[in-house]
């Protein structure tokens, strides 16, 4: 297989991403990509030497200050200086993987000719993904509607020998690693300081991310939900598929499938059972996790989209002879997407809470929070508080941003989407699932020993034998901090192919 991605205007799918990602390819301009950006930037070099009429960004000030015209003597430095004001990014450095996910979306969307961008400041862009020499971006200052203008500043920053960057684990002065590489700083043309802070690459990236590691959790939640199904020594029949054809919603239909395939070959599962109905944190896993599956599917849609889009202003149409000046930067499907998944993560993680609550509750023939000898042992008494407390931040964090908006730029900019709000907030709930459904699934494995000698599914005691190497059973209290560390690892490192993600 080629470890050359190629950048064209073939549609970038998330399946593509992840495959760039996971197998660590490179990147190249295909030939129809280099000729469309050096053909629009032809045609916007001819365009601005023949008219000396205002045209936004390419000669005028920015934002509120876009009466002002340039002279054409001071275009270049009117480019570099906009990206220099624009970098006051604050709060915490984004994680590199995400500043790659920047990269790969940047040159992505730059790729189709309509921002008048150099073939060399592309180029140089493709250097910098392939040498994994990613910038320092923050996660504070975007407001999601003029692009996002702070966290693209701080990525455009090293083209110019500007910033910092990481390399090889550390971070180093953007114009130290320059000279390493003996790469001349880029001279930026008219429009293209422009071209590179306008435009969605930051939520973007966040929400490929979150999209990616969402579908991952979500089968993870099947599985996980399943064992402690068995644990609990809970009912089959509600994952029949009969019950499902009737309300056909695709995510409860596949989440039922899913987890009847996980059981398949139980004894747990088999046996008889005295109670005639489980709480709803079991029985209605289809129709919950279903649900978020939906969301899932509507969120990779808008994505999908905007990762093939042109997301910057004004956008130039060499073919049409036309520069217009419009709206793309604008975040607003990306804020509302991003809350909705947000929302459907956090769902993953309150009805997995409430299934670590009934394992420990000394019900079914298992012993009160899950020890043996309760009172002398806490055991997993505490592991569910720390869950309920961080469902209980995702239930606040997922409150949607993109009802928000602040007027900004003196009155221009009157109407903003925070989608770059929606986007941090999203990977934290994110990062707070892994955890919550690490507790989930510590709580299930110590609950399945005690279901010895049955056995559940040959698939489940395979998940089972590999994740005890990690968190082995709890015989007496011990600091269980480190066990829940050690099962959000095993979730990190957890393997999947893209047949059993069905992105």
């Amino acid at each position: 297989m080629s470890k050359i991605f190629y950048i064209s205007s073939e549609v970038l799918t998330l399946q593509m991403v992840n495959a760039i990602i996971s197998e660590k390819r490179s990147l190249k301009l295909s030939e129809d990509a280099t000729q469309k950006i050096v053909t629009c930037r032809e045609y916007l070099d001819a365009k601005m030497t023949a008219e000396q009429r205002p045209v936004y960004g390419i000669n005028t000030g920015f934002g509120s200050l876009c009466n002002i015209k340039i002279s054409g003597e001071h275009l270049s430095n009117l480019q570099e200086n906009l990206v220099m004001s624009h970098a006051c990014g604050a709060g915490e450095k984004i994680p590199p993987q995400i500043v790659k996910l920047m990269l790969l979306l940047k040159i992505q969307s730059l790729s189709y000719g309509h921002s008048g961008v150099q073939l060399e400041t592309v180029q140089r862009l493709i250097d910098f993904y392939n040498h994994d020499i990613l910038p320092v971006v923050y996660s504070q200052g975007s407001l999601g509607a003029s692009g996002d203008l702070a966290p693209l500043a701080h990525l455009a920053l090293p083209l110019l020998g500007k910033g910092e960057v990481y390399q090889n684990g550390r971070i180093k002065a953007a114009e130290e690693v320059l000279k390493e590489y003996g790469w001349e700083a880029i001279t930026l043309q008219s429009k293209e300081g422009l071209a590179l802070l306008n435009g969605t690459q930051f939520m973007g990236a966040f929400g490929v991310w979150c999209l990616l590691q969402g579908y991952k959790l979500s089968y993870l939640s099947d599985l996980i939900g399943t064992v402690s199904l068995e644990a609990f020594d809970g009912r089959p029949e509600p994952f029949n598929k009969l019950i499902h054809q009737v309300r056909p919603h695709k995510g409860q239909l596949t989440t039922a499938a899913r987890v009847l395939e996980f059981l398949e070959g139980s004894e747990l599962s088999m046996q008889d059972k005295v109670h005639v109905q489980d709480p709803y944190s079991f029985r209605c896993i289809p129709q919950v996790h279903g649900a978020s599956k939906d969301a899932l599917a509507h969120v990779k849609h808008v994505f999908t989209t905007e990762m093939n889009a042109v997301t910057d202003n004004p956008n130039v149409f060499a073919e049409e002879d036309e520069i217009i000046s419009g709206g793309n930067f604008h975040g607003q499907p990306l804020a509302l997407a991003l809350d909705y998944l947000g929302i459907a993560l956090s769902e993953l993680g309150s009805i997995s809470e409430r299934r670590t609550y009934q394992l420990i509750s000394g019900l079914r023939g298992l012993p009160a929070f899950l020890v043996n000898d309760p009172g002398l042992h806490s055991g997993f008494m505490i592991p569910q508080y720390t869950a309920a407390s961080i469902v209980s931040q995702n239930k606040q964090l997922a409150t949607p941003a993109s009802v928000d908006s602040i007027v900004s730029s003196n009155g221009q900019e009157d109407h903003v989407s925070m989608g770059a709000n929606a986007a941090t907030k999203c990977y934290r709930i994110l990062e707070n699932l892994k955890t919550i459904l690490g507790i989930e699934l510590m709580n299930a494995a110590q609950a399945m020993a005690f279901r010895r000698p049955l056995k559940s599914s040959e698939l489940i005691e395979s998940f089972l034998e590999t994740y005890t190497q990690y968190v082995p059973f709890v015989d007496r209290d011990r600091v269980l901090h480190n066990d829940i560390e050690k099962s959000v690892e095993f979730l990190d490192e957890f393997i999947l192919n893209d047949e059993m993600l069905e992105y």
